[in-house]
């Protein structure tokens, strides 16, 4: 009987690795995708679709708790910033398939960097409310990457002067351009990983 009179506490930080691990799921699609495995595309919207529910889930599971192990406001941050990071690779894909131009090798490179951030991420977010230490090294290496991501972008940009056709030449530039937006939404994901950490010093 006293159980019924128990607030409710929600595992969030359950639900948010739940996100994370979907996450990665769909990120690592779309670096194959992006090396030329066409289907791989269908299984970056399945995994989006996925993260999404997860999303929510988190979202309801806040609406309920009586305590969060962070504040519910950062907890809402750090799963709505991953979202947007798989968002972007979905979005990606679709603009490619839309366009029929399919991925190149800088976008194949580029999505190497996305992944690395994001596997960065979850590894942060799994840390951040234990081991503050380790979360503001993760979410560090995950910038990194995302750094590493902004130089293959501004060659990839430097080396369009070559493409002749005006069509491919804006399309291009398009795509090399939504991969920078992700890479800056790991970068948001990350900073907010580093502003949990101190606010709860």
């Amino acid at each position: 009987m006293k159980r019924w009179f128990l607030p409710a506490q929600p595992d969030l930080m359950g639900l948010l690795a739940e996100q994370g691990r979907v996450t990665v799921e769909g990120i690592d699609a779309f670096v194959e995708w992006a090396a030329g495995a066409e289907g791989k595309g269908d299984e970056v919207r399945v995994a989006e679709h996925g993260a999404d529910d997860a999303r929510r889930a988190v979202q309801r599971a806040l609406r309920i708790a009586f305590t969060t192990p962070l504040s519910a406001e950062d907890l809402y941050e750090l799963s709505e910033r991953l979202d947007a990071v798989l968002n972007g690779a979905k979005n990606l894909v679709r603009e490619a398939e839309l366009l029929a131009l399919g991925p190149d090798p800088a976008i194949a490179d580029m999505a190497i960097y996305i992944r690395e951030g994001t596997h960065e991420l979850v590894a942060a977010f799994a840390a951040v409310t234990g081991d503050g230490d380790t979360a503001i090294e993760r979410a560090d290496a995950a910038i990194k990457a995302s750094r590493k991501l902004e130089h293959r972008y501004r060659d990839a940009m430097s080396a369009l002067v070559a493409v002749t056709d005006v069509g491919v030449l804006f399309e291009r530039r398009e795509l090399y351009r939504r991969c920078a937006r992700i890479g800056d939404d790991v970068v948001r994901a990350a900073e907010r990983v580093w502003y949990s950490v101190v606010k709860e010093a």
